[in-house]
Protein backbone atom coordinates (compact mmCIF):
# COMPACT_ATOMS: atom_id res chain seq x y z
CA UNK A 1 0.00 0.00 0.00
CA UNK A 2 1.22 3.34 -0.88
CA UNK A 3 2.10 5.92 2.26
CA UNK A 4 -0.20 8.36 2.81
CA UNK A 5 1.41 11.81 3.50
CA UNK A 6 0.58 13.93 6.02
CA UNK A 7 -0.70 17.34 4.69
CA UNK A 8 1.09 20.30 6.02
CA UNK A 9 -0.29 24.06 5.86
CA UNK A 10 1.94 27.22 6.65
CA UNK A 11 -0.15 30.56 6.22
CA UNK A 12 1.76 34.06 7.15
CA UNK A 13 -0.14 37.73 7.41
CA UNK A 14 1.52 40.57 7.39
CA UNK A 15 -0.27 43.72 8.55
CA UNK A 16 2.34 47.12 8.62
CA UNK A 17 0.21 50.55 9.92
CA UNK A 18 1.83 53.53 10.85
CA UNK A 19 1.45 55.18 14.68
CA UNK A 20 2.46 58.01 15.55
CA UNK A 21 5.17 58.17 12.91
CA UNK A 22 6.07 54.39 13.79
CA UNK A 23 5.77 51.88 11.87
CA UNK A 24 4.04 49.33 13.43
CA UNK A 25 4.71 45.61 11.95
CA UNK A 26 2.19 42.47 12.98
CA UNK A 27 3.23 39.18 11.59
CA UNK A 28 1.36 35.90 11.74
CA UNK A 29 2.02 32.97 11.11
CA UNK A 30 0.66 29.15 11.30
CA UNK A 31 2.21 26.19 11.25
CA UNK A 32 0.13 23.42 11.19
CA UNK A 33 0.10 19.58 10.15
CA UNK A 34 -3.84 19.75 12.16
CA UNK A 35 -6.30 21.60 13.65
CA UNK A 36 -3.74 24.34 15.17
CA UNK A 37 -4.94 26.83 18.22
CA UNK A 38 -5.60 30.15 17.60
CA UNK A 39 -2.78 33.01 16.87
CA UNK A 40 -2.58 34.76 20.51
CA UNK A 41 -3.92 38.50 20.66
CA UNK A 42 -1.29 40.11 22.87
CA UNK A 43 -1.00 43.57 24.51
CA UNK A 44 1.63 45.00 25.73
CA UNK A 45 2.08 47.81 28.36
CA UNK A 46 4.68 49.74 30.35
CA UNK A 47 2.93 50.05 33.73
CA UNK A 48 5.92 51.53 34.95
CA UNK A 49 8.18 53.86 33.02
CA UNK A 50 10.78 51.98 31.57
CA UNK A 51 11.34 49.01 34.23
CA UNK A 52 7.88 47.40 34.53
CA UNK A 53 6.37 46.16 30.77
CA UNK A 54 4.10 43.45 30.63
CA UNK A 55 2.03 41.13 27.62
CA UNK A 56 -0.71 39.17 27.76
CA UNK A 57 -3.04 37.21 26.27
CA UNK A 58 -6.20 35.10 27.02
CA UNK A 59 -5.82 31.49 27.52
CA UNK A 60 -6.98 29.08 25.32
CA UNK A 61 -9.86 26.91 25.87
CA UNK A 62 -8.72 24.21 23.13
CA UNK A 63 -8.61 20.72 24.53
CA UNK A 64 -5.50 19.41 24.35
CA UNK A 65 -4.29 21.89 26.26
CA UNK A 66 -2.07 24.64 24.76
CA UNK A 67 1.11 26.01 26.34
CA UNK A 68 3.18 29.07 25.43
CA UNK A 69 6.27 29.72 24.01
CA UNK A 70 7.05 33.89 24.33
CA UNK A 71 10.62 35.34 23.61
CA UNK A 72 11.72 38.92 22.69
CA UNK A 73 14.86 40.49 20.96
CA UNK A 74 16.34 43.41 20.29
CA UNK A 75 14.80 44.73 16.38
CA UNK A 76 18.85 45.17 15.37
CA UNK A 77 19.59 42.30 16.61
CA UNK A 78 16.74 40.04 16.36
CA UNK A 79 18.94 36.82 16.23
CA UNK A 80 19.71 37.21 19.80
CA UNK A 81 16.16 36.63 21.88
CA UNK A 82 15.91 36.73 25.19
CA UNK A 83 12.49 34.71 27.01
CA UNK A 84 9.75 36.60 28.38
CA UNK A 85 9.23 35.35 32.47
CA UNK A 86 5.71 33.54 31.45
CA UNK A 87 3.26 33.73 34.35
CA UNK A 88 0.16 31.73 34.39
CA UNK A 89 -3.40 32.39 35.20
CA UNK A 90 -4.66 31.75 38.63
CA UNK A 91 -0.59 31.73 40.65
CA UNK A 92 0.01 34.26 42.88
CA UNK A 93 2.62 35.97 40.71
CA UNK A 94 -0.83 36.73 38.28
CA UNK A 95 -2.73 38.19 40.99
CA UNK A 96 0.09 40.81 41.23
CA UNK A 97 -0.08 42.40 37.74
CA UNK A 98 -2.52 45.37 36.54
CA UNK A 99 -4.03 44.50 33.33
CA UNK A 100 -4.57 47.73 31.40
CA UNK A 101 -8.61 47.06 31.31
CA UNK A 102 -10.88 44.49 33.55
CA UNK A 103 -10.85 41.54 31.63
CA UNK A 104 -13.29 38.91 32.65
CA UNK A 105 -10.80 35.93 30.15
CA UNK A 106 -8.15 34.04 32.19
CA UNK A 107 -4.97 36.07 31.16
CA UNK A 108 -1.04 34.48 30.40
CA UNK A 109 1.00 37.33 31.22
CA UNK A 110 4.80 37.97 30.61
CA UNK A 111 7.16 40.21 32.03
CA UNK A 112 9.92 41.93 29.95
CA UNK A 113 12.58 43.33 32.25
CA UNK A 114 15.49 45.82 31.60
CA UNK A 115 13.81 47.10 28.40
CA UNK A 116 16.08 49.87 26.75
CA UNK A 117 14.95 53.29 26.25
CA UNK A 118 14.56 54.68 22.35
CA UNK A 119 14.46 50.92 20.93
CA UNK A 120 12.59 48.89 18.59
CA UNK A 121 11.57 45.16 20.07
CA UNK A 122 9.82 42.22 18.68
CA UNK A 123 8.14 40.21 20.66
CA UNK A 124 6.90 36.73 19.84
CA UNK A 125 4.12 34.52 21.57
CA UNK A 126 3.56 30.75 20.20
CA UNK A 127 0.74 28.87 20.95
CA UNK A 128 1.21 25.25 20.46
CA UNK A 129 -1.12 22.36 21.02
CA UNK A 130 -1.20 19.02 19.41
CA UNK A 131 -2.64 20.32 16.63
CA UNK A 132 0.25 22.49 15.67
CA UNK A 133 1.44 26.17 16.81
CA UNK A 134 0.36 29.56 16.01
CA UNK A 135 2.76 32.69 16.32
CA UNK A 136 1.78 36.75 16.96
CA UNK A 137 5.04 38.68 16.13
CA UNK A 138 4.88 42.49 16.82
CA UNK A 139 7.36 45.11 17.42
CA UNK A 140 7.01 48.15 19.56
CA UNK A 141 8.87 50.95 21.15
CA UNK A 142 8.52 51.25 25.31
CA UNK A 143 8.01 55.21 24.84
CA UNK A 144 4.55 53.89 22.73
CA UNK A 145 3.25 51.47 25.14
CA UNK A 146 3.16 53.76 28.22
CA UNK A 147 0.34 53.22 30.29
CA UNK A 148 0.17 53.62 34.11
CA UNK A 149 -1.79 51.67 36.43
CA UNK A 150 -4.66 53.66 38.00
CA UNK A 151 -4.79 56.55 40.98
CA UNK A 152 -5.73 55.27 43.81
CA UNK A 153 -7.25 56.51 47.25
CA UNK A 154 -9.97 58.76 45.07
CA UNK A 155 -11.76 60.79 47.77
CA UNK A 156 -13.85 63.57 47.91
CA UNK A 157 -14.95 65.77 50.81
CA UNK A 158 -16.63 69.28 50.94
CA UNK A 159 -14.43 72.39 50.77
CA UNK A 160 -16.27 74.48 51.89
CA UNK A 161 -20.43 76.01 51.41
CA UNK A 162 -20.72 75.47 47.47
CA UNK A 163 -17.05 73.63 46.40
CA UNK A 164 -15.63 69.92 46.61
CA UNK A 165 -12.22 68.63 46.84
CA UNK A 166 -11.35 66.00 44.89
CA UNK A 167 -8.23 64.00 46.20
CA UNK A 168 -6.11 60.61 44.50
CA UNK A 169 -2.63 59.02 45.06
CA UNK A 170 -0.23 57.71 42.48
CA UNK A 171 -0.49 54.57 41.13
CA UNK A 172 1.63 52.51 44.04
CA UNK A 173 3.24 50.60 40.66
CA UNK A 174 4.59 53.71 39.11
CA UNK A 175 8.18 53.82 40.82
CA UNK A 176 10.01 56.69 39.79
CA UNK A 177 7.59 59.43 40.34
CA UNK A 178 10.87 62.38 40.63
CA UNK A 179 12.23 61.06 37.58
CA UNK A 180 9.23 60.21 35.65
CA UNK A 181 6.27 62.34 36.99
CA UNK A 182 2.95 61.81 35.85
CA UNK A 183 -0.18 64.32 35.26
CA UNK A 184 -4.00 63.36 35.92
CA UNK A 185 -7.19 63.80 34.31
CA UNK A 186 -10.78 64.05 36.18
CA UNK A 187 -13.89 62.86 34.82
CA UNK A 188 -17.21 63.36 36.29
CA UNK A 189 -20.49 62.35 35.21
CA UNK A 190 -24.27 62.76 36.51
CA UNK A 191 -27.96 61.91 35.18
CA UNK A 192 -29.72 64.69 34.10
CA UNK A 193 -33.67 63.70 33.06
CA UNK A 194 -32.31 60.02 32.05
CA UNK A 195 -29.46 61.34 30.19
CA UNK A 196 -25.81 60.67 31.07
CA UNK A 197 -23.97 63.86 31.23
CA UNK A 198 -19.80 64.15 31.76
CA UNK A 199 -17.51 67.03 32.16
CA UNK A 200 -13.49 65.96 31.22
CA UNK A 201 -10.80 68.03 32.92
CA UNK A 202 -7.06 68.61 33.48
CA UNK A 203 -4.22 67.63 33.19
CA UNK A 204 -3.09 68.52 36.76
CA UNK A 205 0.08 67.68 37.93
CA UNK A 206 -0.89 67.53 41.79
CA UNK A 207 -3.52 65.27 43.19
CA UNK A 208 -5.95 67.61 44.75
CA UNK A 209 -8.22 69.69 42.47
CA UNK A 210 -11.21 72.02 43.74
CA UNK A 211 -14.43 71.67 41.99
CA UNK A 212 -16.48 74.07 42.08
CA UNK A 213 -20.00 74.91 40.01
CA UNK A 214 -21.48 71.52 40.52
CA UNK A 215 -25.73 71.33 41.70
CA UNK A 216 -26.61 70.99 45.34
CA UNK A 217 -29.26 67.82 45.74
CA UNK A 218 -26.60 66.51 42.32
CA UNK A 219 -25.35 62.90 42.73
CA UNK A 220 -21.63 62.71 40.89
CA UNK A 221 -19.53 60.07 39.44
CA UNK A 222 -15.90 61.18 40.31
CA UNK A 223 -13.04 59.34 38.27
CA UNK A 224 -8.99 59.85 37.66
CA UNK A 225 -6.76 58.74 34.81
CA UNK A 226 -3.10 58.91 35.11
CA UNK A 227 -0.50 59.70 32.21
CA UNK A 228 3.22 60.25 31.85
CA UNK A 229 4.07 63.85 32.09
CA UNK A 230 5.30 64.27 29.01
CA UNK A 231 2.51 62.59 27.16
CA UNK A 232 4.32 58.91 26.23
CA UNK A 233 2.00 56.46 25.56
CA UNK A 234 -1.53 56.93 26.87
CA UNK A 235 -4.09 57.57 29.65
CA UNK A 236 -4.56 54.96 32.90
CA UNK A 237 -7.45 53.01 33.16
CA UNK A 238 -10.30 54.81 35.25
CA UNK A 239 -9.66 54.81 38.54
CA UNK A 240 -12.44 53.29 40.20
CA UNK A 241 -15.21 55.78 40.48
CA UNK A 242 -16.70 57.69 43.95
CA UNK A 243 -20.15 58.67 44.51
CA UNK A 244 -20.70 61.86 45.98
CA UNK A 245 -24.30 63.72 46.70
CA UNK A 246 -23.93 67.86 47.08
CA UNK A 247 -25.56 68.69 50.56
CA UNK A 248 -28.87 71.11 49.83
CA UNK A 249 -28.48 74.31 51.25
CA UNK A 250 -30.22 74.53 54.94
CA UNK A 251 -32.90 76.55 55.03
Amino acid sequence: MAATAASVCVTVTLLVCVMGGQALELLRVTSTSGNPPSVPTVNCWCASYPNMTFCSWPESSRSPPTHYIATYSERHRHLVTKPCRLIQPGTASSDLVSAPSPSSERLWHCHLPNLKLLTNYILNVTAVSAGGSSSHLSTFMLEDIVRPDPPVDVRVSPHDTKNLLLEWSHPPTWTDLKIFPLKYQILYEWENRGTTKSVNLGPFEGTRVELNGLTAGRTYLFRVCAKELLGLGECSAWSSPVKYTIPRAKS
